[in-house]
Parts: C-alpha cells; sequence; structure tokens
C-alpha cells in the first residue's frame, strides 16, 4: 500500500486553460484500460522538457528532443502506456514517428508539432495500429477537466494515479499550475522511470522555459530515489499556454515569476513525492537530510548514497536500528577529505551518533520507535561549512522483488 497517499480528486486538480486533454483505451497491452492519452494545446503554448540522461534512450524520448529542437510550436502530446518502445533501433524510431503524423492529420497540424511519450515494457515492438486507432476516441474525449483520467491513463505499476494542483494570483488574473506523473520503479534521480506533465495558464516568456523545467527537475523528480535505476524513457515537460490573460512573465526572478516559479515547483514537488510514496512494495517514506556540507554537491552525494543503500533500506522495512549502515554509506560516498569524527546523525529528534560515535543517551529502543513509523527524517550534520540538500526515499521490502519478478506476467 502507497505510504500516507491518497488517490486525488477531480474536483481539486484546476483546469488549465488552453489545454484539453482526452483518453481512451486502445489494447497496447491490456484489454479494457485507460492507456491513451492526448493533450490539445492552444497556439502559441510554450513548451520545454527535460529527459533521461540514460544513453539507450527510447524512441519517442529520441522523437521529443527533433521536435522541440525545431521552432514550429508543440500543439499536442501524444503518451501510451503499456508498452516503452525501447530497445527497439530504427523501427521503434519509425513507429514513434508514425503515431506523430497519425494525430498530427487528425489536428491539421505538421507531426513535429506532436511530442510522443511512452512508458511500459522495454524492447518489445510498440503496437502504433492500435495507437492509431484509438486516436480518434481520445480526440471525442478531449476536455479541459480530464486530469484525473489523464493520470489513470499513464499509470504503469502505480497503485494510484498521482496528480496535484494549485491556483494563484498574477496581476489580478487567476493562474491554474496542474501536473500529473506516473513512477513507481526504476527510480532514481537523472531522472526516474517516471513521465510527469505540469501545465500553467500564465503568460510566460518563452526564453524561460527551459530554465523554469529544469530549476523545477532539480527541486523535485531529480531528488528522489527508489532503487537507483535510471530508465530509458524518463521525461519531465512543462506547458505554458499564455491563456490567463496577464501582463508576461519576463523574468523569474520578479515577483510574479517568483510566484509561478513557487508554484511549479509545489506542483513538481509533490508529484516526486508520491512516486516515492507509492514506491513498488514501499512501507515507509523516508527524508534524507545532509547539513554542514562544504558544497551541494557534496551533500547530495551524502544523501544519495544513505537512500540508495540496499542494507540502509532493508533495515529501515525491518524497523532494525542498524544505523551503522548509515555512517558506511556517507563514508562510501565520495567526499574525499572526509572527518568522520565530526559528524552527527539524527533519526527525527533522536540523537544517534555524536563526534562520529554513538551518543552516550542513545537507546536502540529509541532508534527502533523512530524506524516503526511511517514517515522518517535521517539527518546527517558533517559539520564542514553552510552547503545542504535533501533527498526522498522508500525502504525496500519483500514485495518489491515480487512486483519486478512479475512485471512482465
Amino acid at each position: 500500500m502507497p505510504v500516507n497517499l491518497s488517490a486525488p480528486r477531480a474536483a481539486d486538480l484546476h483546469a488549465v486553460q488552453g489545454l484539453d486533454i482526452g483518453t481512451a483505451m486502445a489494447g497496447v497491452r491490456k484489454a479494457k484500460r485507460r492507456d491513451l492519452v492526448v493533450f490539445k494545446l492552444a497556439e502559441g503554448s510554450a513548451v520545454a522538457g527535460v529527459f533521461t540522461t540514460n544513453r539507450f534512450c527510447a524512441a519517442p524520448v529520441q522523437v521529443c528532443r527533433e521536435h522541440l529542437s525545431v521552432a514550429a510550436g508543440i500543439r499536442a502530446l501524444l503518451v501510451n502506456t503499456g508498452n516503452a518502445n525501447a530497445g527497439t533501433g530504427d523501427d521503434g524510431l519509425a513507429r514513434a514517428r508514425t503515431s506523430c503524423i497519425a494525430l498530427a492529420r487528425l489536428l491539421d497540424i505538421g507531426p513535429e508539432q506532436v511530442l510522443p511519450f511512452s512508458t511500459g515494457v522495454i524492447m518489445e515492438t510498440l503496437p502504433v495500429e492500435r495507437i492509431v486507432a484509438g486516436l480518434p476516441a481520445a480526440l471525442a474525449d478531449a476536455a479541459p477537466a480530464n486530469w484525473l483520467a489523464a493520470a489513470e491513463g499513464i499509470m504503469t505499476t502505480d497503485t494510484l494515479p498521482k496528480a496535484a494542483s494549485r491556483q494563484l494570483l498574477i496581476g489580478g488574473k487567476t493562474v491554474a499550475v496542474t501536473g500529473i506523473a506516473k513512477g513507481a520503479g526504476m527510480i532514481r534521480p537523472n531522472m526516474a522511470t517516471m513521465l510527469g506533465f505540469v501545465a500553467t495558464d500564465a503568460v510566460v516568456a518563452p526564453g524561460l522555459m527551459q530554465v523554469l523545467v529544469r530549476e523545477a527537475a532539480d527541486r523535485s523528480f531529480n531528488r528522489i530515489t527508489i532503487d537507483g535505476d535510471t530508465s530509458t524513457n524518463d521525461s519531465f515537460v512543462l506547458i505554458a499556454t499564455q491563456q490567463a490573460g496577464h501582463a508576461p512573465i519576463t523574468q523569474l526572478e520578479s515577483p510574479e515569476g517568483a510566484l509561478l516559479r513557487e508554484a511549479v515547483f509545489a506542483v513538481s514537488r509533490q508529484l516526486a513525492q508520491a512516486i516515492v510514496r507509492d514506491g513498488e512494495g514501499a512501507t515507509k517514506f523516508i527524508t534524507v537530510r545532509i547539513d554542514g556540507g562544504r558544497t551541494k554537491d557534496e551533500c547530495r552525494l551524502a544523501a544519495y548514497a544513505i537512500a540508495h543503500s540496499p542494507l540502509v533500506k532493508t533495515a529501515f522495512f525491518a524497523s532494525d536500528p542498524n544505523l551503522g549502515r548509515i555512517l558506511a554509506a556517507v563514508g562510501y560516498a565520495g567526499i574525499a577529505d572526509l572527518d568522520p569524527t565530526l559528524i552527527d546523525l539524527f533519526l527525527d529528534e533522536v540523537h544517534v551518533v555524536v563526534k562520529g560515535g554513538r551518543h552516550p543517551a542513545y537507546q536502540e529502543a529509541d532508534g527502533q520507535r523512530v524506524m516503526k513509523q511511517s514517515e522518517i527524517t535521517i539527518r546527517v550534520d558533517l559539520h564542514r561549512g553552510p552547503a545542504q540538500a535533501t533527498v526522498w526515499t522508500c525502504d525496500l521490502s519483500h514485495d518489491y522483488v515480487s512486483i519486478n519478478a512479475d512485471y512482465r506476467s
């Protein structure tokens, strides 16, 4: 079961002016389930994205990068679940392009104005004919309020749909920021096996969008890890439909830009944390915070070493206060001149380690009490400088093995 996560309510997801969403059951992998989602964007929308760093990236990722590099103006997104179209060579690229051509014809736009996304099983041929056949139904279903249906339509091993929304005032106009994501396994920074789509009707200078999407990813999706794997299909896209009616935001440092930036960050962070809470087999949501580093980079090294460690994660699943595993992870994180005699370690409010050794007042019963909670904070103070970094992870359970062993069945 997800950790303190419930399904979103459709009524809580604000429509974004200039954006319609439709879903269909195309039978990509399984019959009678939503597996096809289409986003229709108003003309003039600004779109930016960040994608997997995996060199074995999927065909749709390659096509997305190509289409975003063309100054044609993105008008539609096409998403399928059930098949990743990764590890499929030239045939996979041709099929991804065929899906773009089919949707472009129905919308009377250019194929380069469509971004394709796929998620699911790797190294299987994309049944593009089923996707093409499902497009008319998805377009007929298109409406501004279909965010929850879209969140359901992009799920794979997720147990719950993931969506988040905010409203804010900019220049006296109501602005919506709404997003959905999927992901539960193959999750680590840069990025996860995830798809994320966040849209706003704010009026934003197109040149700011790539900066904003990168910042949002770095503060959210690039701070989560479940199992340390980086997928072939990871994509996070930010859309601004330019329909809200306020004066254009030309600087993110302006008061209006700061308001929008924080709303985008908040939605992205909520989606990222939902992915961890729904991690495959997860029973605990764990915040790992490193204080006192000389740089943010070295703080991240230590945080990820803890968050990726199977020994740490299995200890938390068992509520076993074998906390030397945390110190060991910090020690091998790659901080070359780390002085272990300066380190403090806390579990929530429990002071476990002081100056590199067990705190005289620490009792294992206190550590176990914290580890039995569903939400836990690990805090390590390196006492080296002013930098800080936080990542979010979960424990590693028996169910994680079972889910991934049975994934294709």
